[in-house]
């Protein structure tokens, strides 16, 4: 009797035992990342980073947190053709906003999930002032936004003697999203850039479902057990992201420029050239970080200061010994 008591309870330590490991192995992987801000060379480089981590982590799921209102357009198509190679399937949640190049990223996103209240598109190429770029660049927008669509595939419905392609994510729409001349029966008319709400995005495929937070997202796709781990930058991409940023590379182009400038002005080595040094330091630091700038290029910046400098130091000189 004792026998059969003591083989009971092993079995019963064996069962739960086999349910702890069964309930581990369920449990999945989620790496986040957080695209809350303006799309530069700075959220690409932690884009690319973070694929990284969650690829030697061995992640299940890759989830973007997004509310953003766009960036630039080159830094927005490296994220999402890095989506579109993504081994694992990449999720987005937009909690608010996907405007412009945020609406090319999610379009790249295996599923989409909004919150309420939220919008996604206007994808129209505009400059720094807001107006739209001349056709040259919105035809290629056009371009790269329908191949992201065309990406996630169609499926082949027959129907009697009809056969009917259905595009999970309709390309039109997806073009409209950039274009104000693309029509679109029942959804988009012409002399409008097309933005969708979230229930208009559902209904017409480009949203797989409402969400006001992380675990719901991870809830209606499947995952009830689940660890999250969300990429961080360190403070070293923190100056970096803010060094790349356009308006700040402007002014240190600005210092460099007018440092060299006043620095030719006066007579010997003073506080302009050293203002014009630290300008290039800052400006060329992130970009080579980045593999943005070779060493020749730097080279061949400073050695074309030092044949400026020493050009018009000749031409003074000379000016000088004639008077």
């Amino acid at each position: 009797m004792k026998k059969i008591f003591r083989n009971s309870w092993i079995v019963v330590f064996l069962f739960a035992t086999f349910l702890l490991v069964a309930q581990e192995n369920d449990s999945k992987l989620v790496y986040k990342l957080n695209i809350k801000q303006e799309i530069t060379k700075a959220t690409w480089r932690q884009t690319m980073q973070a694929f990284d981590a969650a690829d030697s982590l061995n992640a299940d799921i890759f989830l973007i947190h997004m509310n953003t209102y766009g960036g630039t357009v080159v830094d927005a198509d490296s994220i999402r053709t890095r989506i579109l190679q993504s081994k694992i399937p990449v999720y987005v949640f937009i909690d608010n906003n996907a405007a412009s190049a945020g609406a090319l990223i999610s379009i790249a996103c295996d599923s989409i999930y909004m919150r309420p209240g939220g919008s996604i598109g206007a994808a129209t190429v505009v400059n720094q002032t807001g107006e739209a770029m001349p056709d040259k660049y919105q035809s290629y927008m056009r371009s790269t936004i329908r191949s992201t669509a065309e990406a996630h595939g169609k499926d082949t419905i027959i129907s009697g003697t009809d056969t009917i392609y259905k595009w999970h994510r309709d390309p039109l729409i997806a073009e409209a999203m950039v274009d104000q001349r693309i029509y679109v029966e029942g959804i988009s008319d012409t002399g409008k850039v097309l933005t969708f709400t979230p229930l208009e995005a559902i209904e017409n495929g480009y949203c797989e479902g409402l969400a006001e937070s992380i675990p719901e997202v991870l809830s209606k796709v499947g995952v009830k057990e689940y660890t999250i781990v969300e990429y961080k930058p360190s403070w070293i991409e923190k100056i970096i992201g803010w060094l790349v940023h356009p308006m700040i590379s402007g002014f240190l182009i600005m210092g460099i420029i007018g440092g060299i400038y006043f620095e030719m002005q006066s007579p010997g080595i003073g506080f302009a050239l050293g203002i014009a040094i630290l300008a290039a330091v800052a400006y060329f630091a992130p970009l080579y970080l980045e593999g943005l700038a070779a060493h020749w290029e730097i080279l061949v910046f400073v050695l074309g200061v030092i044949l400026t400098i020493t050009k018009y130091s000749s031409v003074v000189q000379s000016s000088a010994q004639i008077v």
